[in-house]
């Protein structure tokens, strides 16, 4: 199976490399996002590419940006290969907004450790692992060099938002949680927690980068965690982190996933897509297709590249 871990070109203005996004500047102007098969866990990208991973986070993310665009406007023009997509430029928020419906991941070590404010928010005593809460809570964090828990105010005074938007930003991720959550739970699937990221256009509030995926959010598979919570299992890249966890050595996780990893992992990635929008992902039978060489292909169709060999944009 083909992958796409790296992309580089000359032809294209790299704006910025992410661990698993790259952005370029296309000659129309807009903004040109490459969904890699990079995986990222521990703040360390591994060495080893998840076949089909970026076209199903590609594909997700356009599937719920059109099906939320009447809860808020986002930044797609449109997808011109399954590993990428074509986007407005939007001035970015430079704040995430986590929705959490559980208690769990992050949370959960802080509760365990006593903390019961998290963001300007508080949860009292009592409260065990993986319990679902009354409402779901925004809980916003920086987006610096290491995210840090903020409360709404201090994002304020800090003058990382203005509050009218911040309230704005808060009342529409919650519109979009609740509206996944449903839509989730008619297909087994509970969303857990996520991060939603926004922009302005034209000084009007836009969501971009990614939404309910498998990197951005933390599923469970609904029959599971109703008949054990406390041990469901997640449905998202959870079973990577705890692979390299149990396979720690010195203190060290492995840099490198087995095949057999790598393909449950891909098997994974391609179920949680297909539960999620009911269709297989397209092309996902074709373990054949030289990925790079379709994006060029794309792109060179699109106008935004001159054929190149394919060679020489990977590495």
């Amino acid at each position: 199976m083909n992958t796409l871990p790296y992309f580089n070109t000359p032809q294209l203005e790299l704006l910025h490399r992410g661990k698993v996004r790259d952005s370029y500047r296309v000659p129309s102007g807009e903004r040109l996002i490459v969904v890699t098969d990079r995986l990222s866990a521990f703040d360390s990208v591994l060495e080893t590419a998840i076949p089909y991973k970026g076209a199903v986070l590609n594909g997700l993310a356009d599937f719920w940006f059109d099906k939320t665009q009447g809860i808020v406007p986002n930044h797609v023009i449109r997808v011109v290969d399954p590993n990428a997509m074509l986007v407005k430029e939007a001035e970015p928020i430079r704040v995430e907004m986590v929705v959490r419906g559980y208690l769990t991941g992050s949370m959960l070590r802080g509760y365990l450790s006593g903390q019961r404010t998290f963001s300007g928010v508080s949860v009292p005593d009592g409260l065990t692992k993986h319990q679902r809460f009354p409402e779901p809570l925004v809980t916003p964090t920086t987006k610096e060099e290491s995210d840090r828990e903020i409360t709404p105010e201090n994002l304020v005074s800090e003058g990382w938002v203005a509050a009218e938007l911040y309230e704005q930003m808060r009342v529409v991720a919650l519109r979009l949680f609740n509206f996944a959550s449903a839509w989730m739970a008619e297909r087994g699937i509970i969303l857990v927690d996520t991060k939603y990221e926004f922009g302005l256009l034209n000084g009007e509030l836009i969501l971009i980068d990614e939404i309910h995926t498998p990197d951005s959010s933390r599923f469970w598979d609904a029959a599971d965690y109703a008949s054990n919570p406390e041990e469901a299992t997640q449905m998202d890249k959870e079973y990577i982190r705890q692979w390299l966890i149990a396979h720690k050595v010195d203190g060290n996780y492995p840099t490198a996933l087995t095949p057999e990893v790598t393909a449950e992992a891909a098997r994974r990635y391609l179920d949680i897509y297909q539960r999620i929008t009911g269709q297989p992902l397209a092309g996902a039978a074709d373990e054949g297709v030289n990925v790079p060489a379709r994006l060029v292909q794309n792109l060179v169709k699109a106008g935004y590249m001159q054929d190149e060999p394919v060679e020489q944009l990977n590495g």
